[in-house]
C-alpha cells in the first residue's frame, strides 16, 4: 500500500513540476525573455518526485519466485505434465531383422 502512495505522490509531483515549468516559461515569454534557467525549486521538486517514484516502484513489486525445475514440479503432478508423445517413435527395424531374402532363380 505504501508503494502505491509513493507512486501517486510521484505522479502528482511530476505533473506539478511540469505545470510549474510551463507557467515559468510563459512568464518569461511575457517578459520577452524566452531564454532563462528553470528555478531551483522546480528542479528540486522533479528530483524528489523521481526519488519517490523509484521508491514506490521498488516497494510495489511482488516477491521473487524460484525458477528452478524442482520448484515448478512442487506445483504439478507428473500426470499433469506434457509427456511429449509427439517425439515418441514407434517405427522399429523388426522387419529387417526377420526378413528372409528370397532365393534368386537362375536361368
Amino acid at each position: 500500500m505504501l508503494g502505491r502512495v509513493f507512486l501517486l505522490l510521484a505522479t502528482l509531483g511530476i505533473f506539478h513540476a511540469a505545470y510549474s515549468t510551463y507557467e515559468h516559461l510563459s512568464y518569461l515569454k511575457a517578459l520577452e525573455r524566452p531564454e532563462g534557467p528553470i528555478p531551483q525549486e522546480i528542479v528540486f521538486e522533479t528530483f524528489v518526485a523521481l526519488f519517490l517514484g523509484i521508491l514506490g516502484a521498488c516497494l510495489n513489486t511482488p516477491a521473487l519466485k524460484e525458477i528452478t525445475w524442482s520448484s515448478e514440479m512442487r506445483k504439478h503432478k507428473i500426470d499433469e505434465m506434457d509427456s511429449r508423445l509427439g517425439f515418441a517413435s514407434y517405427v522399429n527395424r523388426g522387419k529387417q531383422v526377420l526378413y528372409k531374402p528370397e532365393a534368386k532363380t537362375s536361368q
